[in-house]
């Protein structure tokens, strides 16, 4: 019995210490602030409060959000093509409330009245039918090609012609280094946005994405398409329009993904592969923005 009672000592000691050993490596390769990838968002005490608040049903704020159109346009006049000419098109709900921003030559500022929303889902998912509707007017006339940009962020280096393609696709800054299935496609197959498990490629962010106008007709259809039969399923896709934009990317592969430095967050921390960030998201002020 003694000798058994000492074997059985020895083999829990020889686990312990392997076990700390493979954490060692685990944190030498995987450093803290990357452990995450190996969590899944609904356990994830930081994704759920993400969540939580983002899929917050409150009466949206209108006029604060001009506090971040005016920050994205002046620094896009100093980062954003610069020597180029550019069209800026600005749908809103109040388009007297739009700030008057100094532009280079060259630069233009349209602005696009649009009905308004009660829920912010609700302008979000509309987005992709107003888009589809004025790159088939004056807009889709006068560009070549035509990047969507969310405006609660602003620019902070050279965002130039590189990124332009037949069609552009951003890499999430959240998701980029998750696998496969960690990623949050929309799983719910009843919705037209829905992507299988081992199914996907990459998570891609809707708050930067375009292409030519003949692309961007294209996925905006889609994305149009499929939000309204889910709304006549009674169905809300988790991400709302970001996982119709998933669905058309993973259908249509994009011709140009986007570095998450095009489009990245303070709240993530430094990598090392992270140098020159090009963009970054506004602090999200849900407090003063939705009620």
């Amino acid at each position: 019995m003694a000798l058994e009672g000492l074997r059985a000592r020895r083999t829990f000691w020889r686990t312990t210490v392997l076990s700390l050993g493979l954490l060692v490596l685990l944190l030498y390769w995987f450093p803290v602030r990357n452990l995450d990838l190996l969590i899944p968002m609904g356990v994830c005490p930081s994704a759920t409060m993400v969540l939580l608040r983002d899929n917050f049903t409150g009466v949206l704020r209108l006029w604060y959000l001009e506090k971040y159109l005016s920050h994205f346009l002046e620094s896009a006049e100093q980062y954003f093509m610069v020597g180029q000419r550019v069209v800026y098109y600005v749908f809103t709900e109040q388009p007297a409330a739009v700030p008057r921003v100094a532009l280079g030559p060259g630069r233009q500022l349209r602005v696009e009245p649009v009905m308004r929303e009660r829920r912010w889902q609700d302008v979000s998912m509309a987005r992709m039918r107003t888009l589809h509707e004025a790159l088939g007017g004056r807009l889709g006339r006068e560009a070549q090609y035509v990047l969507c940009m969310d405006v609660d962020q602003h620019f902070s280096g050279p965002f130039g012609p590189e990124v332009l393609a037949d069609s552009v696709a951003q890499l999430h800054a959240w998701h980029y280094r998750r696998p496969r299935w960690l990623l949050p496609f929309e799983r719910d197959e009843r919705s037209a946005a829905a992507i299988a498990f081992g199914e996907g490629d990459f998570y891609y962010h809707a708050a930067v994405f375009g292409g030519s106008v003949a692309a961007l007709r294209r996925l905006t259809a889609h994305c149009a398409r499929g939000l309204q039969l889910d709304r006549a399923r009674g169905l809300e896709a988790r991400w709302h329009d970001e996982s119709h934009l998933n669905k058309f990317f993973w259908l249509h592969k994009p011709a140009k993904v986007l570095s998450p430095e095009f489009c990245w967050s303070r709240d993530i921390g430094r990598r090392a592969e992270i140098r020159h960030p090009r963009l970054f998201w506004a602090p999200k002020e849900y407090a003063e923005v939705r009620n």
